[in-house]
């Protein structure tokens, strides 16, 4: 019998190849939706509309946590702006850990680390910080090579890309003024 992955995605066109890649690797493999720090809600809907439709698309299970938890996002990240990737890391990933404990899964891992664009080394630490307080497994796999290999999975699929990495501060970061106080 194949080995339990959760794997916490954070956005379809991530997980997509994230998925592929560790079920490849004879992993029997869930996702997992917890993202708090996606802002505005709509946002937040939108991508997990995206990843409901890759979910039929490619046959996971999607398991999707039902509280959003925004008031605790804010709080644990507003101490600390600057620090707020690692936060959010250890909120996300913390979660995802927490719920593979529960329910049997030997192995957790996230979609994160598919992306160019997330502070990879934080979400490494993170991890494996949470695999020694949880004893669920950390599976790592650094996929930042195949992030445009995720990308031609998605794009025939038509799903909703987003344009930021999700909390509010990377959206002021894209699109706010260059020289505009933060």
């Amino acid at each position: 019998m194949a080995p339990k992955l959760l794997l916490h995605g954070c956005c379809a066109h991530c997980t997509a190849y994230s998925f592929k890649y560790w079920q490849e690797q004879g992993f029997a493999v869930s996702v997992y939706w917890y993202n708090p720090n996606i802002h505005p809600f709509m946002e937040h809907q939108s991508r997990l509309e995206a990843m409901r439709k890759l979910s039929a698309e490619m046959g996971f299970e999607l398991i999707t946590e039902p509280s959003y938890h925004m008031a605790e996002y804010f709080k644990n990240v507003s101490a600390n702006v600057d620090g707020r990737c690692r936060i959010c890391f250890d909120m996300r990933l913390g979660q995802t850990a927490a719920y593979a404990a529960g329910h049997g899964y030997e192995y957790f891992s996230s979609s994160l680390f598919i992306s160019p664009h997330q502070k990879h080394q934080d979400a490494v630490c993170s991890a494996e910080a949470l695999a020694k307080e949880t004893g669920v497994r950390f599976a790592y796999a650094d996929l930042r090579k195949r992030y445009s290999d995720s990308r031609h999975i998605t794009k025939p699929l038509d799903l909703y890309r987003q344009q930021y990495c999700g909390c509010v501060y990377s959206e002021y970061e894209r699109f706010g003024k260059p020289n505009s106080p933060a």
